[in-house]
């Protein structure tokens, strides 16, 4: 079961209600700047992680400013489409609420203001918090490259501040590469299940506070694992991708095409 540390409390907290029921993830975003879409991000992720484990959800996005270039960005970065928040309250009956934030945004809504829809921040729900993000100039901005930022965003814990260089986006660049190229390959292989020691530690990963870096490493592990078959890291790697939306199956018959 997904575990996510509440900020406010600093306790690890069911993600999943009790209940059976609707969960609402809320992305407030600010302004339309790299921590900004680092927060959306995380949020995209969150909500996979809860739909593998069959919860459904609602994801709204709040408090932007810059939206439609918010939402730009965000496509090409593989974040799925984020309703506009609306003054719903509870109608829809969800039986959990998670608000996933920057730092700076936390502090204004613990102080129990508004959130410009009619409800009040404070009155129930998780906060998950992401520290700020930052980029050298022009390292956020190349389209062409927004699957390794992607990448590059997941790999720092997202409550530890992160400044993209050059050479962070292209060593995820790299690593992206090589991935997607060894998935065309093992795709060719006779198929295999994921071994459960592997897919257990995957799921530990994620359902420990979403510990993105954890499920990479993983990943990692089974790139150069001598006792995994072909077919097995191929069904890992699909399978983890479903988290991590960085279309590691992409490059299948590209080459058979070619």
């Amino acid at each position: 079961m997904l575990r996510i540390t509440d900020a406010r409390t600093g306790e690890p907290t069911d993600a999943t209600p009790a209940r059976r029921g609707l969960t609402r993830v809320e992305a407030h975003v600010p302004r339309p700047d790299t921590t900004g879409l680092r927060v959306l991000l995380v949020a995209d992720v969150l909500v996979r992680a809860l739909e593998i484990s069959g919860t459904p959800v609602w994801t709204v996005l709040t408090g932007t400013e810059g939206r439609a270039e918010l939402r730009a960005r965000a496509t090409a970065l593989g974040i799925r489409p984020f309703e506009d928040e609306r003054d719903s309250g509870s109608g829809l009956g969800e039986a959990q609420v998670l608000r996933v934030c920057a730092p700076e945004s936390g502090a204004a809504d613990s102080a129990g203001e508004d959130d410009g829809a009619g409800r009040d921040e404070t009155a129930s729900g998780l906060r998950v918090e992401v520290a700020p993000a930052d980029a050298d100039s022009g390292v956020a901005d190349d389209d062409e490259r927004a699957s390794a930022l992607r990448l590059a965003l997941l790999a720092c814990p997202r409550r530890e501040p992160l400044r993209l260089d050059e050479a962070a986006l292209t060593d995820a660049e790299d690593t992206l590469r090589r991935w997607r190229g060894a998935v065309a390959t093992w795709a060719t292989r006779p198929s295999g299940p994921i071994p459960d020691p592997v897919r257990q530690q995957l799921r530990a990963a994620w359902e420990d506070d979403l510990d993105v870096p954890a499920v990479l490493a993983v990943l990692r592990k089974v790139e150069t694992s001598g006792t995994v078959p072909d077919g097995a890291r191929f069904e890992t790697y699909a399978y983890a991708d479903r988290l991590l939306g960085l279309e590691l199956t992409r490059d299948i018959g590209r080459e058979t095409l070619a």
